[in-house]
């Protein structure tokens, strides 16, 4: 099944019209024609199929035949990541989490990070194809970029872990990880965060986590969590 992504559509959607890309990749690419069936997602969890009327190369329409609402997981997974400071490992980062499974992804700007300017339009366009290609119905919720210190003022549900590389008293992810709760895990910058971080981590409740024997980049550590947290969840 190929999967196709419109976040302007709803369950009281009656037909599809395609922009003029898509059209082109669906009619000259794909070489579909009226009366094939296409698979369509919203990013929130629908699943339409839709019968292409108008096999237009420039402008193909499709009516919605069936629209269903796709299971969720019953917890969250949200991971505040500090961008790293070439672009394609966050991409790599956001393409596999996605894959694996994950709700929430902040961009954090630590004491130590060298990227502060982030833009978003590139990592969204990296999530729905991620998200097209993996046949998920629900794609990652991408906020806007937040400093540390902003980050800690807000209000976090659930379990809430901080990866570090300091050498102190740290318990194992995995380990600690309960199944079918909310879970918010921090990834510092390539220079890790500092220690004034962690303090004020710990300070709001995070718990000091450590994710292996060896040292991982942000974008490696960032999989890492986020698989740990599958794994658990599927025994």
């Amino acid at each position: 099944m190929q999967l196709f992504y419109n976040p302007d559509i709803s369950e009281n959607t009656s037909q599809i019209i395609f922009t003029k890309e898509e059209s082109r990749h669906i009619v000259k690419v794909l070489r579909k024609t009226k009366g094939d069936l296409l698979h369509i997602t919203n990013g929130f969890g629908w699943l339409f199929t839709a019968e292409i009327s108008v096999a237009d190369i420039k402008n193909c329409v499709a009516i919605v035949t069936d629209s269903q609402k796709q299971p969720k997981r019953e917890y969250q997974v949200h991971l505040a990541v500090a961008p790293t400071k070439m672009n394609d490992r966050y991409e790599w980062f956001l393409e596999k989490a996605t894959e694996i499974g994950i709700d929430i992804i902040t961009p954090i700007i630590c004491d130590n990070s060298e990227r502060r300017v982030i833009k978003t339009e590139r990592f969204e366009k990296i999530l729905q194809a991620a998200m097209k290609q993996s046949l998920s119905c629900y794609k990652p919720t991408l906020q806007e970029a937040i400093m540390f210190k902003d980050f800690m003022e807000q209000p976090v549900l659930g379990q809430k872990f901080i990866a570090h590389c300091e050498e102190t008293n740290k318990k194992s992810l995995k380990k600690e990880i309960k199944p079918n709760q909310d879970i918010t895990i921090l990834i510092g910058p390539e220079g890790d965060f500092s220690v004034k971080e962690i303090e004020q981590a710990i300070q709001s409740q995070f718990i000091p986590v450590t994710l292996g024997n060896t040292r991982l980049r942000t974008e490696t550590a960032a999989i890492v969590a986020c698989h740990s947290v599958a794994f658990v969840n599927e025994l």
